[in-house]
């Protein structure tokens, strides 16, 4: 047993929660993992692994029972993301986005509101959070998108870019400004965007270098009307929703990208004790044990802030967003790294398709740039020591 085996069998998780890791895990070998290659040539969404995640009902683990769902803790919603994203980066995406868009109606919706929404995520329904715009990217205060009160709806104008899920969302929890509020920040607001809703339309689904089965997509809102009941709270409480759900869903990047860096490690380990050059095996040269080292001990000390954060947030720490930026931010800087030695440590073949950790370092790039870049995320980090 290697140093990350122990690591996993000491995760603090209930007998449930460690029973539906399994499952997650036996999922992922004989479903998941075997399709991944096919969905990132092709470039398909890949229904049949959203139908797999539902079979065994994994969206209730972050819906409360009151709402359909069977609600387990969020260190094991973050072993779930490592593992889905383990096998196929694009699916650990398209479901790790249900929490993502999803858990500031939870934490923010009225009763009304989650009696009404959550049942259809439970049941397996798909989410996406629209914040991104073209103009409007780490600094959310620059969205142009608008939202008018109109008697009891709402009237939205305006488009969303880079917007994972938003051709096939259920529900989109949607970010815009609330006309007659002249602060840029005070005037962000939230609601509850439905499938279907007239004015709303799908411009373009993104090109992708990496994830290329998880659809990214651009959205138009052309006088789209909303019942007013789907906003959630009040007109300008958008901004800190906004910053207490990236909080919390900085950390699932962060398990994210802990998946694609786990899987390049095993790959590339696996390589270098078959591979052999000049009569030895490729780990037994000094220069290869190096890198082995070094990544190891890198991944084990990021997985260990990982399940520390998750033991933060299910204690009901509310204070932690130095601390996700942190693991965010070392979390994808790792799995752009050991993707990338990974392709170095398999050579020519590591250069090639037949290989998946090809695959593993273009999927790899976009965690250092989705959910704030790590260059926002330093500033952030080192701002928090600004002596006031």
């Amino acid at each position: 047993m290697t140093i990350l085996d122990r690591m996993d069998a000491r995760i603090e998780l209930s007998n449930e929660e460690r029973m539906l890791l399994d499952s997650v895990r036996l999922l992922c070998q004989n479903s998941i993992a075997p399709r991944a290659e096919h969905y990132d040539r092709t470039a398909e969404f890949p229904w049949e692994h959203v139908k797999a995640i539902n079979e065994i009902g994994l969206n209730a683990m972050f819906v409360p029972e009151a709402y359909g769902g069977a609600r387990m803790s969020y260190t094991a919603y973050l072993a779930c993301v490592r593992e889905i994203s383990k096998a196929c980066a694009a699916t650990g995406i398209i479901w790790a986005t249900n929490y993502h868009s999803m858990k500031p109606l939870i934490d923010w919706g009225n009763e009304e509101q989650k009696q009404r929404l959550l049942p259809r995520i439970a049941e397996g329904g798909l989410g996406a959070l629209a914040i991104t715009e073209p103009g409007a990217g780490s600094d959310a205060t620059g969205m142009r998108t608008t939202f008018r009160e109109d008697d009891d709806h709402i009237v939205i104008n305006g488009g969303k870019t880079f917007i994972t899920n938003g051709d096939v969302a259920d529900l989109y929890l949607l970010f815009g400004k609330w006309e007659g509020i002249a602060n840029a920040k005070d005037s962000i607001s939230v609601l509850i965007l439905e499938k279907g809703t007239p004015g709303l339309s799908v411009v373009r689904l993104e090109d992708k270098m990496g994830t290329r089965a998880s659809s990214t997509a651009t959205l138009a809102f052309d006088n789209c009307r909303v019942p007013r009941a789907n906003l959630l709270g009040q007109p300008g409480d958008g901004l800190k929703i906004l910053f207490a759900s990236l909080n919390k869903s900085r950390p699932s990047v962060a398990a994210h990208a802990l998946g694609i860096a786990r899987a390049a490690f095993e790959d590339s380990v696996a390589y270098i004790n078959e591979r052999k050059q000049s009569g030895k095996r490729i780990l037994e040269f000094q220069g290869i044990q190096f890198m082995v080292a070094d990544l190891v001990a890198e991944l084990a000390l990021a997985e260990s802030y990982l399940w520390h954060l998750g033991r933060l947030v299910d204690s009901g720490e509310t204070d932690f967003g130095t601390e996700a930026s942190m693991l965010k931010m070392r979390a994808s800087d790792l799995a752009m790294r050991a993707s990338t030695d990974a392709v170095q440590m398999l050579g020519g073949y590591g250069y090639c398709k037949d290989y998946r950790v090809e695959r593993l370092m273009r999927d790899a790039k976009i965690t250092q740039i989705w959910e704030g870049t790590n260059q926002v995320h330093r500033q952030l980090i080192g701002r928090s020591f600004l002596q006031r």
